[in-house]
């Protein structure tokens, strides 16, 4: 016999389903410019406008059966298309009722045979400005949206219920939580949702982090602080919280999030194919921090993959090969073997090294 190898089921921690429809659609802007994140999101945000209860379950259906096929055992789904496009909710005449898109989600997960955890997402407000001014929701964004933070809440207990139907005993369906981002959201409604959050210490919550330079200008700007700051001053950091990307961060966050021992949730490939950048793996690992992966918009979906560019973006960061590794059977996450010295001086090397070239063509709670 050949010797084969057995690996525990893997947990994709980081999932936007719809996304799938973007694969290979976004790599060139206007007149043979570049693409880049916001030309990404733009294309994003025709996709979203377009996908009706019925779509979304087709799409999803097929993107966890090819997680399921390449590995995948478990997925956070990270979702906030809630109402019909106008912004107005499901219900009444729709035969799915009220959560028609969270159903559609949760059947697709049963049948593709994966465990899902519907982070199902708060998200109130349409951007920032680059100089911190606070931003209307445009016209695709409104399904996004809930009646502030208590509508957000109310429906999440409403929508507790329904999974709980759609789960029809298999104990494939759970409910958590995620706050889309500090752009999403001003600063009296994150002290409601960390109210919200104290109140609700087993439930998992995700947020969408330092992604982008820009993201972390239009914070500042706003606040005063960086993103990170701005979550452990609302009481927000800790074991529970799931930051995804945390790409662009300060040795304070970096630290910050590793005194809490967060999560971070990295996804290599569509951070390459965004040509986002290579985020600080091994110093946040060395911090403390747990490492997590995830497809995100599903460029690939392949869990090994994930890993190997994980590995890879360390040796193209000029650091030791093999830096981050899994954790013995029983844990989730990825983290350093052992504290190494001048983890502080790597940091501060990080912001002198040259700009890289762009890339083109959980742990489980």
């Amino acid at each position: 016999m050949s010797a084969t190898h057995t690996l525990p089921g893997l947990v994709n921690a980081h999932s936007h389903a719809f996304h799938r429809l973007l694969r290979g659609r976004t790599h060139a802007g206007p007149h043979g410019a570049p693409g880049d994140f916001w030309r990404w999101r733009e294309e994003m945000y025709r996709s979203a406008e377009a996908l009706t209860p019925q779509t979304m379950e087709q799409l999803a259906t097929a993107v966890y059966a090819e997680m399921a096929a390449s590995g995948w055992t478990a997925v956070g789904e990270f979702h906030y298309l809630h109402h019909r496009p106008d912004g107005t909710p499901y219900g009444g005449a729709d035969a799915e009722g009220e959560h028609a898109m969270e159903r559609a989600l949760a059947r697709a997960a049963r049948r593709a045979g994966i465990r899902l955890v519907l982070l199902d997402t708060c998200y109130l407000r349409g951007g920032l400005s680059p100089a911190g001014e606070p931003l209307a929701l445009s016209p695709v964004q409104q399904r996004y949206a809930d009646d502030g933070v208590a509508g957000w809440a109310a429906r999440w207990e409403r929508l507790h219920d329904a999974l709980v139907q759609e789960d029809c005993g298999s104990g494939l369906i759970t409910l958590g939580a995620a706050i889309h981002s500090l752009r999403a959201v001003d600063a009296d409604q994150l002290a409601e949702l960390s109210e919200w959050a104290s109140e609700h210490p087993e439930v998992p919550l995700h947020i969408h982090l330092s992604e982008q330079p820009a993201e972390n200008a239009a914070v500042e700007a706003e606040h005063g602080m960086s993103p990170t700051r701005l979550l452990q001053e609302h009481g927000l950091l800790g074991p529970r919280l799931s930051a995804v990307h945390a790409t662009h961060l300060s040795d304070e966050d970096i630290a910050l999030l590793g005194d809490a021992a967060a999560t971070v949730v990295m996804c290599p490939t569509t951070e390459a194919d965004l040509g986002d950048g290579i985020g600080p793996a091994h110093e946040l690992a060395d911090a403390g921090a747990v490492i997590a992966l995830g497809s995100d918009q599903h460029a690939v979906v392949d869990p090994l993959l994930e890993m190997r560019a994980l590995e890879h973006g360390e040796r193209a960061a000029q650091r030791p090969a093999g830096t981050v590794q899994p954790e013995p059977a029983g844990g989730g996450g990825h983290r350093r073997r052992a504290p190494q010295p001048g983890a502080a001086e790597r940091r501060r090397d990080r912001g002198r090294r040259a700009p890289r070239r762009r890339l083109r063509p959980h742990r489980r709670r």
